[in-house]
């Protein structure tokens, strides 16, 4: 690999110390290097980074954060389809592999073309009112549908290929990836899943029921979940979180219909660890 470009969390790297000094080393390496600073946009043509600023023939992005940013970044330039990889500058990473320590060797290895390559699904969400599309997305780690507003338990019913499965009264439900089994679906309880394996995992968040599990699906299974009546026949309010970013606003009778994406992210592995041993050392340090 000659051709990087680098995006930046300019909040956990404030003065670009380690931006600069990786673009400084790999440009004396005969490599070129552009570098973007992620931030919101103001225009709303993107979240964080303009893949039009990507040049096109850019064989690496380097994504300086944490799991955080580069979920980011893989949503908003995942029609690229540019292999990512992840300089960790938070705590826990399990996307960001590279630590900030690590740097200079793990630029020769790229360098060198000594790495391998993940495709890792993803999914996409589309939210629907009635017969009306008010809002869709797609996902690196998770869908999730949680309540909004009043502290108390939302009806969720659930669907799979248009046939009802159950229904859950629950704080929320996440729709997860195997990427995102090591996330919030893992907090609320759900299975821990090896990012290669192609599946998709349902797991409510404090449902109120004594025997309520985690789902597991095939990935060409499609999920419909809709919002239920409230006790009281009220209407409720929750929101679909796409990679706990995008937001869209749903009352009782609207529906999320999740399905595989035909986009995937493309993760740049280094370190040739398993999954178990890399689950084992982050296990370790927690």
């Amino acid at each position: 690999m000659k051709k990087f470009c680098i995006i930046t969390n300019t909040t956990k790297d404030k003065d670009l110390t380690l931006t600069r000094g990786i673009s400084d080393l790999l440009t004396s390496k005969g490599c070129r290097c552009t570098v973007w600073q992620a931030g919101r946009s103001l225009n709303g043509r993107y979240r964080y980074t303009d893949p039009e600023a990507i040049p096109g023939d850019t064989e690496c992005i380097l994504v300086l954060g944490g799991d955080g940013t580069l979920l980011q970044a893989a949503r908003d330039l995942v029609r690229l389809d540019v292999p990512l990889l992840g300089v960790n500058m938070g705590n826990l990473g399990f996307l960001a592999e590279v630590a900030r320590d690590n740097v200079s060797a793990s630029l020769d290895r790229l360098i060198e073309g000594n790495y391998e390559i993940e495709e890792r699904m993803m999914l996409s969400g589309t939210v629907y009112r009635g017969n009306d599309v008010i809002g869709e997305d797609i996902a690196l780690n998770d869908v999730v549908i949680s309540r909004d507003g009043h502290l108390r338990v939302v009806r969720f019913n659930n669907y799979v290929n248009e046939v009802y499965l159950n229904s859950y009264s629950a704080d929320g439900i996440i729709i997860s990836t195997p990427t995102g089994s090591t996330g919030y679906s893992l907090s609320a309880g759900g299975p821990v899943v090896s990012p290669s394996a192609s599946m998709i995992i349902m797991t409510p968040v404090a449902p109120h029921t004594m025997n309520t599990r985690s789902v597991i699906f095939s990935p060409e299974d499609v999920i419909t979940v809709e919002i239920g009546k409230g006790r009281r026949s009220d209407t409720e309010n929750t929101i679909a979180s796409f990679d706990g970013d995008t937001e869209v606003p749903m009352i009782t009778g609207d529906r999320i219909v999740i399905r595989r994406a035909k986009d995937r992210t493309r993760i740049l592995k280094l370190n040739h660890l398993s999954f178990v041993e890399v689950l084992r050392q982050k296990m370790e340090n927690t």
